[in-house]
């Protein structure tokens, strides 16, 4: 009797190996990401150095290191104000390849 269990869970097993080998059965460790917060990226057009400031990432369990995303931006956000106050506060001329 014992045998017979024996034998059983053997096939079971061998079974389960050669789906998951033959991709039968998949396997999904990690499901796809979900996010219920809204959009806090860059708005389309002309970026500001307030609108760098206002940008959000969502968390993850594997994902970018938080705080040399916010260096990066901390650098953005430093460099895109120095050139708007460069500017004087003159707005963009038509031509600029820059305005948006």
């Amino acid at each position: 009797m014992v045998w017979i269990v024996v034998a059983l869970v053997a096939v079971v097993v061998v079974v389960a190996t050669v789906a998951l080998v033959t991709g039968r059965v998949g396997v999904d460790p990690m499901a796809e990401p979900v996010t219920s917060t809204p959009d806090h990226g860059l708005p389309a057009g002309r970026v500001r150095a307030q609108d760098v400031a206002d940008v959000r990432f969502a968390t993850a369990l594997r994902g970018y290191r938080m705080d040399q995303v916010d260096d990066v931006l901390d650098r953005l956000q430093d460099r895109i104000a120095e050139l708007e106050s460069d500017r004087g506060g003159v707005p963009p001329s038509p031509g600029d390849p820059w305005a948006n």
